[in-house]
Protein backbone atom coordinates (compact mmCIF):
# COMPACT_ATOMS: atom_id res chain seq x y z
CA UNK A 1 0.00 0.00 0.00
CA UNK A 2 2.83 2.37 0.91
CA UNK A 3 4.49 1.73 -2.46
CA UNK A 4 1.24 2.49 -4.27
CA UNK A 5 0.89 5.81 -2.43
CA UNK A 6 4.47 6.80 -3.23
CA UNK A 7 3.96 5.83 -6.88
CA UNK A 8 0.77 7.92 -7.06
CA UNK A 9 2.54 10.95 -5.58
CA UNK A 10 5.41 10.49 -8.03
CA UNK A 11 2.98 10.36 -10.97
CA UNK A 12 1.21 13.50 -9.80
CA UNK A 13 4.51 15.36 -9.50
CA UNK A 14 5.51 14.27 -12.99
CA UNK A 15 2.17 15.36 -14.42
CA UNK A 16 2.58 18.74 -12.75
CA UNK A 17 6.08 19.12 -14.17
CA UNK A 18 5.09 18.21 -17.70
CA UNK A 19 2.00 20.41 -17.58
CA UNK A 20 3.73 23.66 -16.64
CA UNK A 21 2.96 26.43 -19.10
CA UNK A 22 6.26 28.28 -18.71
CA UNK A 23 9.67 28.34 -17.07
CA UNK A 24 11.21 31.25 -15.19
CA UNK A 25 14.53 31.50 -13.39
CA UNK A 26 18.28 31.05 -13.67
CA UNK A 27 19.67 27.52 -13.99
CA UNK A 28 23.25 26.28 -13.79
CA UNK A 29 25.02 23.18 -15.08
CA UNK A 30 28.74 22.65 -14.47
CA UNK A 31 30.80 20.30 -16.62
CA UNK A 32 34.43 20.30 -15.53
CA UNK A 33 35.74 23.85 -15.89
CA UNK A 34 32.79 24.93 -18.03
CA UNK A 35 29.76 26.65 -16.53
CA UNK A 36 26.49 26.72 -18.43
CA UNK A 37 23.98 29.39 -17.44
CA UNK A 38 20.42 29.24 -18.75
CA UNK A 39 18.19 32.26 -18.11
CA UNK A 40 14.40 32.23 -18.58
CA UNK A 41 12.31 35.36 -18.09
CA UNK A 42 9.22 36.91 -19.72
CA UNK A 43 9.10 34.28 -22.48
CA UNK A 44 12.74 34.84 -23.49
CA UNK A 45 15.76 32.65 -22.73
CA UNK A 46 19.52 32.70 -23.15
CA UNK A 47 22.01 29.84 -22.80
CA UNK A 48 25.62 30.85 -22.20
CA UNK A 49 28.81 28.84 -21.70
CA UNK A 50 31.91 30.25 -20.02
CA UNK A 51 34.93 29.31 -17.95
CA UNK A 52 36.37 31.12 -14.96
CA UNK A 53 38.39 33.47 -17.16
CA UNK A 54 37.10 32.77 -20.68
CA UNK A 55 33.85 33.43 -22.51
CA UNK A 56 32.77 30.59 -24.86
CA UNK A 57 29.37 31.14 -26.50
CA UNK A 58 25.72 32.18 -26.20
CA UNK A 59 22.44 31.62 -28.01
CA UNK A 60 18.78 32.26 -27.32
CA UNK A 61 15.49 33.87 -28.20
CA UNK A 62 11.74 33.73 -27.48
CA UNK A 63 10.40 30.45 -26.12
CA UNK A 64 7.27 28.62 -25.08
CA UNK A 65 7.09 25.62 -22.80
CA UNK A 66 4.42 22.98 -22.33
CA UNK A 67 4.04 19.22 -21.96
CA UNK A 68 7.73 18.77 -21.19
CA UNK A 69 8.93 20.46 -24.38
CA UNK A 70 10.76 23.74 -24.87
CA UNK A 71 10.10 25.40 -28.24
CA UNK A 72 12.79 28.00 -28.94
CA UNK A 73 12.93 30.52 -31.78
CA UNK A 74 16.61 31.35 -32.10
CA UNK A 75 17.33 35.09 -32.46
CA UNK A 76 21.09 34.91 -31.92
CA UNK A 77 23.89 32.37 -31.89
CA UNK A 78 27.47 33.62 -31.97
CA UNK A 79 28.91 30.21 -32.89
CA UNK A 80 26.50 29.49 -35.74
CA UNK A 81 24.62 32.37 -37.36
CA UNK A 82 22.87 29.81 -39.60
CA UNK A 83 20.75 28.84 -36.59
CA UNK A 84 19.23 32.33 -36.37
CA UNK A 85 15.62 32.25 -37.52
CA UNK A 86 15.22 28.53 -36.93
CA UNK A 87 13.06 26.72 -34.38
CA UNK A 88 14.49 24.21 -31.91
CA UNK A 89 12.41 21.73 -29.93
CA UNK A 90 14.05 20.54 -26.71
CA UNK A 91 12.64 17.86 -24.37
CA UNK A 92 12.92 19.36 -20.89
CA UNK A 93 11.35 18.40 -17.57
CA UNK A 94 10.90 20.44 -14.41
CA UNK A 95 11.73 18.22 -11.42
CA UNK A 96 11.76 19.58 -7.87
CA UNK A 97 12.37 23.08 -9.18
CA UNK A 98 15.33 22.05 -11.37
CA UNK A 99 15.48 21.30 -15.10
CA UNK A 100 16.34 17.88 -16.51
CA UNK A 101 17.13 17.53 -20.22
CA UNK A 102 16.73 14.46 -22.43
CA UNK A 103 20.26 13.28 -21.58
CA UNK A 104 19.42 13.25 -17.87
CA UNK A 105 21.61 16.26 -17.19
CA UNK A 106 20.31 18.35 -14.28
CA UNK A 107 20.28 22.14 -14.43
CA UNK A 108 20.16 23.36 -10.83
CA UNK A 109 18.00 26.37 -10.05
CA UNK A 110 20.05 29.33 -8.82
CA UNK A 111 19.29 30.40 -5.27
CA UNK A 112 19.24 34.14 -6.04
CA UNK A 113 16.20 35.94 -4.70
CA UNK A 114 13.70 37.77 -6.89
CA UNK A 115 14.42 41.50 -7.17
CA UNK A 116 12.48 44.53 -8.36
CA UNK A 117 14.31 44.76 -11.72
CA UNK A 118 13.66 41.13 -12.65
CA UNK A 119 12.49 40.95 -16.25
CA UNK A 120 13.42 41.22 -19.92
CA UNK A 121 14.48 44.76 -20.85
CA UNK A 122 15.40 46.63 -24.04
CA UNK A 123 17.45 49.81 -24.19
CA UNK A 124 15.28 52.70 -25.44
CA UNK A 125 17.28 55.79 -24.51
CA UNK A 126 20.88 56.91 -24.10
CA UNK A 127 22.41 60.20 -23.05
CA UNK A 128 24.77 61.79 -25.57
CA UNK A 129 26.50 65.13 -24.96
CA UNK A 130 24.23 65.87 -22.05
CA UNK A 131 21.00 65.09 -23.90
CA UNK A 132 18.90 61.95 -23.57
CA UNK A 133 18.18 60.57 -27.05
CA UNK A 134 15.51 58.03 -27.81
CA UNK A 135 16.61 54.76 -29.40
CA UNK A 136 13.80 53.80 -31.81
CA UNK A 137 12.71 50.20 -32.07
CA UNK A 138 14.33 48.45 -35.00
CA UNK A 139 15.94 45.22 -36.10
CA UNK A 140 19.11 45.97 -34.15
CA UNK A 141 18.59 45.91 -30.42
CA UNK A 142 20.29 45.52 -27.07
CA UNK A 143 18.35 43.51 -24.53
CA UNK A 144 19.06 42.69 -20.91
CA UNK A 145 17.73 39.73 -18.93
CA UNK A 146 17.63 39.86 -15.13
CA UNK A 147 16.41 36.84 -13.16
CA UNK A 148 17.46 34.73 -10.18
CA UNK A 149 20.27 37.10 -9.21
CA UNK A 150 21.86 36.89 -12.69
CA UNK A 151 21.96 39.39 -15.54
CA UNK A 152 22.96 39.25 -19.21
CA UNK A 153 22.95 41.89 -21.93
CA UNK A 154 23.00 40.90 -25.61
CA UNK A 155 23.47 43.20 -28.64
CA UNK A 156 21.98 41.62 -31.78
CA UNK A 157 20.22 42.08 -35.12
CA UNK A 158 18.09 38.97 -35.78
CA UNK A 159 17.13 40.10 -39.31
CA UNK A 160 20.77 40.25 -40.40
CA UNK A 161 21.82 37.38 -38.11
CA UNK A 162 24.13 39.85 -36.42
CA UNK A 163 25.72 39.34 -33.02
CA UNK A 164 27.68 42.26 -31.52
CA UNK A 165 28.53 41.23 -27.99
CA UNK A 166 27.31 40.03 -24.62
CA UNK A 167 28.24 40.12 -20.97
CA UNK A 168 26.74 38.97 -17.72
CA UNK A 169 27.08 37.78 -14.16
CA UNK A 170 25.48 38.44 -10.79
CA UNK A 171 23.58 41.57 -9.82
CA UNK A 172 22.02 43.19 -6.76
CA UNK A 173 19.47 46.01 -6.81
CA UNK A 174 18.50 47.68 -3.55
CA UNK A 175 18.05 51.19 -2.14
CA UNK A 176 18.44 52.78 -5.58
CA UNK A 177 21.80 51.12 -6.18
CA UNK A 178 22.42 48.57 -8.92
CA UNK A 179 25.63 46.49 -8.72
CA UNK A 180 26.99 44.04 -11.28
CA UNK A 181 29.68 41.41 -10.78
CA UNK A 182 30.94 40.30 -14.20
CA UNK A 183 31.32 36.56 -14.81
CA UNK A 184 31.69 36.65 -18.60
CA UNK A 185 32.27 39.31 -21.26
CA UNK A 186 32.57 38.37 -24.94
CA UNK A 187 34.56 41.46 -25.92
CA UNK A 188 37.27 41.30 -23.25
CA UNK A 189 37.93 38.37 -20.90
CA UNK A 190 40.07 40.62 -18.68
CA UNK A 191 36.89 42.34 -17.42
CA UNK A 192 35.81 39.17 -15.62
CA UNK A 193 35.72 39.71 -11.87
CA UNK A 194 35.06 43.44 -12.12
CA UNK A 195 32.33 45.01 -10.01
CA UNK A 196 30.35 47.90 -11.46
CA UNK A 197 28.16 50.20 -9.39
CA UNK A 198 25.29 52.27 -10.78
CA UNK A 199 22.37 54.37 -9.71
CA UNK A 200 19.05 52.86 -10.69
CA UNK A 201 15.37 53.61 -10.30
CA UNK A 202 12.06 52.83 -11.95
CA UNK A 203 10.26 55.93 -13.32
CA UNK A 204 6.94 55.55 -15.12
CA UNK A 205 7.67 51.89 -15.64
CA UNK A 206 11.10 52.54 -17.16
CA UNK A 207 14.49 51.68 -15.67
CA UNK A 208 16.76 54.73 -15.40
CA UNK A 209 20.36 53.53 -15.22
CA UNK A 210 23.47 55.71 -14.72
CA UNK A 211 27.09 55.37 -13.66
CA UNK A 212 30.38 54.31 -15.24
CA UNK A 213 30.75 51.59 -17.88
CA UNK A 214 33.28 48.74 -17.68
CA UNK A 215 35.68 51.07 -19.55
CA UNK A 216 35.15 53.83 -17.01
CA UNK A 217 33.05 56.00 -19.31
CA UNK A 218 30.00 57.80 -17.86
CA UNK A 219 26.68 56.40 -19.07
CA UNK A 220 23.04 57.28 -18.60
CA UNK A 221 20.46 54.97 -20.13
CA UNK A 222 16.76 54.18 -20.15
CA UNK A 223 15.53 50.61 -20.43
CA UNK A 224 11.96 49.49 -21.10
CA UNK A 225 10.49 46.09 -20.24
CA UNK A 226 9.80 43.96 -23.29
CA UNK A 227 6.75 42.38 -21.70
Amino acid sequence: MKKLILLSISCLLMQFSLGQSSIQGAYLCNEGEITRLWLFIDGYCSLTEYQQDKYISTKGGPFTYSDGKLDLQIEYSDLSSNLVGTAVHIPLKVVNGDLVDESGIVWKAADGKSQKLEGSWRITGRQDQGKMSEIPRGNRKTIKLLVGGYFQWIAINPLEKGFYGTGGGNYVFEDGKYTEHILFFSRDNSRVGAELNFNGEIKNGKWNHSGLSSKGDPISEIWTREK
